[in-house]
């Protein structure tokens, strides 16, 4: 029993992490892709252009964002190879002083004084054990899957890629710029309040709020885009 509650809770993490990255690439994906073709569509009329602007922006993007979900994947696995190194090092070096530790901790989640002196001695009993322990509830790590920065890396790219193709879509099949910015602005749009729905749910956040700040925040960053661009061709 207790292996099937450890894979369940594996399989609940893994899970988690990609719906976290999902969300980090797809934000992304449909504001600053939605900003930027939104921006030149104020500043030039040929949508040649704009659909290569974009292709450009989705390709650096993803790779960006890809690469700082692989970089963070991998500063948390090294955070937590010096954390383990340092425990082992005061486990053999001051095991006195660790045993105590252990001790407190279980004191803290409310077990009694003389039924914690006997845990602490199970437990300090085997030494990856107590290792593992005072990593789990003294420091509050889990051991990082090896391969999520790589997996982490992909799905945020991925992701991103998906949502930037969303507002720049409209520029491939339109004819002119003005009918595929007004297509693009609806679509992003429904878009954007359909991710917010999903993020806020997923999140346990309110649903309709979460979809309204999304719309907002994409609608400001594509409006103040196209303002700026405007300004400045003028």
């Amino acid at each position: 029993m207790a292996s099937k509650s450890v894979q369940h809770g594996e399989r609940h993490s893994t899970s988690t992490e990609t719906v976290r990255d999902i969300v980090i690439g797809m934000s992304d994906g449909l504001t600053v892709p939605f900003a930027l073709a939104a921006g030149l569509s104020g500043a030039v009329h040929t949508l040649h252009i704009i659909v290569i602007g974009g292709l450009a922006e989705i390709a650096a993007g993803s790779i960006a964002m890809g690469l700082g979900g692989y970089l963070a994947a991998r500063t948390d696995a090294e955070h937590y190879m010096a954390e383990l190194r340092r425990e082992q090092r005061e486990v053999d070096g001051k095991p006195e002083a660790e045993s105590e530790e252990v001790r407190a901790v279980l004191v803290g989640y409310g077990v009694q004084p003389e039924t914690a002196r006997q845990a602490t001695a199970e437990i300090t009993g085997d030494r990856q054990t107590w290792i593992d322990f005072m990593m789990r509830f003294e420091l509050g790590l889990e051991e990082p899957d090896p391969r999520r920065a790589p997996r982490s890396a992909l799905v945020i790219a991925a992701s991103y890629i998906v949502g930037g193709l969303v507002p720049l879509l409209p520029y491939m099949v339109a004819s002119q710029v003005a009918v595929a910015l007004k297509i693009s602005i609806g679509v992003t749009l429904a878009a954007l309040f359909i991710f917010g729905y999903v993020k806020a749910r997923v999140s346990g956040a309110a649903p309709l709020r979460g979809s309204v700040q999304t719309v907002l925040v994409g609608g400001a960053a594509a409006t103040a885009a196209f303002g700026i661009a405007r300004l400045i061709s003028a």
